[in-house]
């Protein structure tokens, strides 16, 4: 009896750009693989959903709908008689849907609190180059776009610019999750008005003013969703929490863990010792992993650990100060001290719950610029091509400062 063999140019319904669809059976191989399936338990926005209650949707909507805008962006270019061949296509397709295979737990709580100095970028590049031997070798192009290191410049800038893939679909997604319309933006035209002129992708003429849109959604997304006060304050929340556990686990307390995250409290992991092994174990840790234990510590016997899992699963938060000053030392010692006695907790332990922090927002950056192509074919970067005068504002970084303590 012969085996029927699988379907695996699936079509996808996605509730922003309806039916998506799988190319190939090299990129469905890859969506099956559990190291891709992971990204359904990794939360694409974090705590965000204390402040927006629809943003549940994970990374791997957001790797999805990147392949789906992929497809459309290979489609223009080569409407537009840019030559790109079929290797480079899949390369492309798969580099943009690996792209954030890399992110832990609740995004980027982990790349703060468990492991030590390496980045998301890096262990999806280590989750790549397994997989390459994985698919014996089919994802070498991928690997070499995704780092930048072809020689095809805009195939690269496709993956990783100021106007990537990556950009396009996260705005629009979390503006839809979040319900947050100053987000919305053209990604139809954007990518519509793509073009490649000496090895660059630029924007043509008439693309300039959803180009300009872009740029203001993105500046305040940051600061009404990425950066919101909440938002910000719950990150912290977590990091300090896995921070503690991380520094009891040390000292022999006994906690409670799945063996994946036991294995990244137990031990120190960074760049240097980041192994295949480490890689395999990081692989099995997602959001349900964090959150169960978090919610089993809300009753530990060490009281700041117990105080800080509470917080976050009953959204009790530390109120947050926002200034464009920082906060002076003498008013961080000051509350540091007057917590302390309120709460019993020693002056060693209540940075967990008194602390400042700085933020940055800065929505265009002229060292990589994008570039306006106009009609007598000369390049021009859009903050020198536009005619909002407020979009040269975009180009300076705004810092500000916040403070954190208990309510």
């Amino acid at each position: 009896m012969k085996t029927k063999k699988a379907n695996k140019l699936k079509i996808l319904n996605d509730p922003i750009y309806g039916f998506i669809q799988i190319p190939n059976s090299l990129i469905f191989d890859i969506i099956e693989h559990p190291y891709f399936q992971r990204l359904r338990r990794i939360t694409q926005m974090g705590f965000s959903n204390l402040v927006y209650p629809g943003a549940n949707h994970t990374r791997f909507h957001h790797a999805i709908g990147c392949m789906h805008l992929m497809q459309k962006a290979v489609r223009v270019l080569r409407f537009k008689q840019v030559a790109i061949s079929e290797d480079e296509e899949n390369a492309l397709y798969i580099a943009i849907l690996l792209h954030d295979i890399g992110h832990g737990a609740f995004s980027h709580a982990l790349e703060n609190s468990i492991v030590d100095n390496i980045s998301h970028e890096r262990i999806s590049l280590k989750f790549m180059q397994i997989l390459n031997e994985e698919f014996e070798g089919k994802l070498g192009l991928a690997i070499e776009i995704f780092e930048g290191n072809y020689p095809r410049n805009f195939l690269c800038q496709l993956i990783s610019s100021q106007l990537d893939i990556d950009r396009l679909d996260y705005l629009k997604r979390d503006s839809f999750y979040t319900g947050v319309t100053e987000g919305n933006i053209s990604f139809d035209r954007l990518i519509a008005m793509m073009n490649v002129n000496n090895d660059q992708l630029v924007i043509e003429q008439k693309g300039i003013y959803s180009v300009e849109k872009f740029l203001i959604a993105r500046r305040l997304m940051y600061w009404q969703v990425y950066l919101h006060k909440t938002g910000l304050v719950a990150e912290h929340i977590l990091v300090n929490i896995l921070k503690r556990a991380k520094e009891l686990s040390e000292k022999g307390v006994d906690l409670y863990a799945s063996s994946s995250l036991s294995y990244f409290l137990l031990n120190q992991i960074n760049a240097d010792n980041f192994s295949n092994d480490t890689l395999e174990t990081f692989s099995k840790l997602d959001d349900f992993d964090v959150l169960s234990a978090i919610k089993e510590w809300t009753n530990h016997s060490d009281s700041v650990l117990a105080l800080l899992s509470k917080m976050l699963v009953n959204r009790k938060l530390l109120k947050i100060e926002i200034q464009e000053d920082a906060f002076k030392t003498q008013k961080i010692e000051k509350l540091k001290h007057k917590f302390s006695r309120k709460l019993n907790i020693s002056e060693q332990d209540i940075h967990y719950f008194v602390f400042s922090e700085s933020i940055k927002n800065q929505a265009y950056q002229t060292n990589k610029p994008i570039y306006i192509l106009n009609k007598k074919g000369k390049l021009k970067d859009i903050a020198k091509a536009s005619d909002q005068l407020n979009l040269q504002a975009l180009t300076q970084p705004v810092v500000k400062h916040i403070i954190c303590y208990p309510k």
